[in-house]
């Protein structure tokens, strides 16, 4: 609150200054609808949640704010119908369970949800009641299942690990990801571009999409670290322990649903992450203690 340090990032502070920030908490849905009125805000792309470490670590507070908080934004919209058009959310993959429990090949969105932490059971729900606002108040959403998000601003949650790799090769740090095996790799600014694509797509129901992006392994994942920044051979490190979710998804059904979403590839993805946290490391807009820890 009062710090836009991830907007200064990716933003020059002409472009900060643009933007109408109002501090509020997404389980007051009095100040919420308040703020969707006064702003006459048109389309919600809903992004506040805890992430699995936090709702792990305090599960009552995280089905508060993850499914209770999701409701009320859904409420707001049902409230505000004649205004808000529609409502782009993010799930997660974490609504699935290990890849063992799936054919091979790419996940599709809608296989059997199967999550193994409370912060996927969160997601579920989510998902569940974007289908009942439709079904009972016809409040238009699409929700996307993000998988590894990367890129500048990722710094919290489980999957953040190799992007505060990527700034510690970018501040000359080593750096040890927290974990290993193949993931499903997504430029934080894809999945941006493609939550404010589908919040315009004008989809009719509720559907729920996976995300497309790049399979990668993490010996990978260190390998475009190092040849995006050199110097740090030999000082970015892993676990080798596969997180519990699938490792490729198909995302074919969201471009046919919202129109085609790009992805970068990773390689160039991790150089473009490492040079603008040498920019914004150059230029005094980055807490590199703040943003690893």
């Amino acid at each position: 609150p009062g710090d836009p340090h991830r907007l200064k990032l990716i933003m020059p502070e002409s472009d900060i200054a643009k933007i109408t920030f109002v501090e509020g908490d997404v389980t007051d849905q009095a100040g919420l609808e308040a703020a969707v009125k006064g702003n006459d805000i048109t389309h919600i792309v809903h992004l506040a949640a805890l992430q699995v470490p936090s709702v792990r670590a305090n599960p009552v507070v995280g089905m508060r704010i993850n499914v209770v908080g999701t409701t009320i934004v859904f409420e707001v919209a049902k409230a505000l119908a004649d205004q808000v058009q529609s409502v782009a959310y993010a799930s997660s993959v974490a609504v699935y369970g290990p890849a063992s429990d799936y054919p091979a090949g790419p996940i599709a969105h809608e296989a059997p949800l199967l999550p193994t932490t409370l912060y996927g059971v969160t997601k579920e729900a989510n998902e569940w009641t974007a289908k009942i606002y439709w079904q009972d108040y016809k409040v238009r959403s699409v929700g996307i299942r993000p998988a590894y998000v990367y890129g500048p601003g990722r710094d919290v949650g489980m999957t953040s690990t190799p992007t505060k790799a990527m700034l510690a090769a970018a501040s000359g740090r080593p750096y040890h990801i927290s974990f290993g095996g193949t993931g499903f790799f997504q430029h934080a600014d894809d999945v941006a571009k493609s939550l404010i694509q589908a919040s315009r797509a004008k989809v009719d129901g509720a559907p729920t999409f996976n995300l497309g992006g790049t399979r990668v392994s993490m010996t990978d994942v260190v390998d475009a670290i190092t040849a995006a920044a050199p110097e740090s051979a030999g000082t970015i490190t892993s676990e080798s322990n596969q997180l519990p979710f699938p490792d490729e998804y198909d995302g074919k059904p969201l471009d046919a649903a919202i129109g085609a979403v790009g992805w970068r590839s990773f390689a160039d993805g991790t150089r473009q992450t490492i040079e603008d946290f040498q920019i914004a490391i150059a230029e005094g807009r980055l807490d590199v203690d703040r943003a690893i820890a």
